[in-house]
């Protein structure tokens, strides 16, 4: 039988990356003890009143079909939010998605295609490469260098761009760093969008989860880069929300109208009833993401602690998000070894670098959404596993 051409440029870019978040699965539901630290969930529930209204909603009657741009309260919502960033704009600026994922996809499907080329930080996010092959266009990755705390810099975007280039795919605060990019380095970023007439996608949905000392910037608030920059973001980091699965994009009023029919195409419309609570969470307080936030900042800085004197593993501090990055070069592993073998010796999960880019290799990817004494508890067992990994390699092979 055939099958259309997406299927080849997905094939290998799918599960795969989470292999071993998989397997952890797999193990603990046989019995075993597995400390799991590979993927964004948060630990805490979303706020009750939330939960609340999406159940009256429900029972409401709210179970109906939705209409193409989004519902009335949530476009209202979204407005406000964006209004404090950006005054003017519109219900006309926005386009409402399930979920983050969903909003990038569905945003790349409108703006490029085969032969095109899309930039991106590397490290990054796992299913960036996934969501631009399946356009058939190619990503062109640009080096996000440690010794700049994986910043992306200007000259570095400069060098990578190429005839075919299109877009810029920006992530800030960024996953899996935490990189947050101040408004000079966006500024500095957009001047060579501008000049060589590229898009700006920016992933903003760890915006609240921002570090103190660290100031959130987005090319979408700049004047000179507004008419070229689509923001996608989601209720599912900022209010413990995952599961729910409701995102939005937020760009041009021209690019809105293009890709309206695309999103129509897709979706036709997400639940009114998961839009009554996400109308509901983006206009009223909560504490969801501050206490996420003192959580996260507090996390990361016991794997610093944890690491402190010790020339095997590297913490890399993150000023936003819910990951930390660890550095694992020193004992001779890469990544990809080192993680596996974590699961396997010391019932550990974590998410080896490589699935998120070539830059990241020698990496392993840290969840910080575990109770604070089981990740001191995962950073010991890390140690102990850098140490004997060491001592092997050092040991004599008749011994070893």
């Amino acid at each position: 039988m055939r099958y259309a051409t997406i299927t080849d440029r997905l094939a290998h870019l799918g599960s795969g990356r989470w292999a071993l978040h998989l397997t952890a699965r797999r193990m603990k539901a046989e019995g075993e003890e597995i400390i799991e630290l590979t993927i964004g969930e948060p630990d805490i529930a979303p706020d009750k009143a939330l939960l609340d209204e999406a159940s009256r909603a429900m029972y409401a009657g709210r179970t109906r079909y939705s209409n193409g741009r989004g519902e009335p309260q949530v476009l209202k919502a979204l407005v406000d939010k964006y209004a404090k960033r950006r005054p003017g704009v519109t219900e006309r600026n926005f386009l409402c998605f399930p979920g983050t994922q969903t909003a990038l996809y569905g945003v790349m499907t409108g703006l490029v295609e085969a032969g095109d080329g899309v930039l991106v930080g590397d490290p990054l996010y796992a299913t960036y490469e996934g969501v631009i092959a399946s356009t058939g266009a190619h990503m062109i990755p640009v080096p996000l260098r440690p010794e700049k705390k994986f910043h992306l810099q200007a000259e570095d975007l400069e060098r990578a761009v190429t005839p075919e280039a299109r877009v810029l795919l920006l992530n800030t605060p960024h996953n899996p760093t935490g990189a947050v990019l101040t408004a000079d380095e966006i500024a500095a970023i957009g001047k060579i969008c501008r000049r060589h007439d590229l898009w700006i996608v920016c992933d903003e949905v760890y915006e609240q989860l921002i570090f103190d000392g660290t100031k959130f910037a987005s090319p979408f608030d700049m004047a000179e880069l507004a008419e070229r920059t689509i923001v996608v973001s989601s209720i599912s980091k900022s209010h413990a929300a995952p599961g729910f699965r409701s995102g939005w994009a937020a760009g041009p009023e021209e690019f809105c109208e293009k890709l309206l029919p695309v999103s129509e195409t897709m979706l036709f419309g997400v639940q009114p009833f998961i839009s009554d609570m996400t109308a509901m969470a983006l206009s009223k307080d909560f504490d969801t993401a501050d206490v996420m936030r003192a959580n996260y900042r507090r996390r990361a800085a016991i794997v610093e602690k944890a690491f402190a004197g010790n020339n095997l593993v590297r913490p890399m501090p993150p000023e936003g998000g819910m990951f930390i990055l660890l550095d694992v070069t020193a004992t001779g592993l890469g990544g990809e070894e080192f993680a596996w073998e974590l699961l396997r010796e010391e019932k550990v999960a974590v998410m080896p670098g490589t699935s998120f880019g070539d830059q990241a290799a020698g990496f392993l990817r840290v969840s910080l959404t575990m109770p604070d004494d089981v990740i001191e508890t995962a950073m010991n067992r890390i140690a102990n596993l850098a140490g004997r990994i060491v001592s092997r390699e050092e040991a004599p092979p008749h011994v070893r």
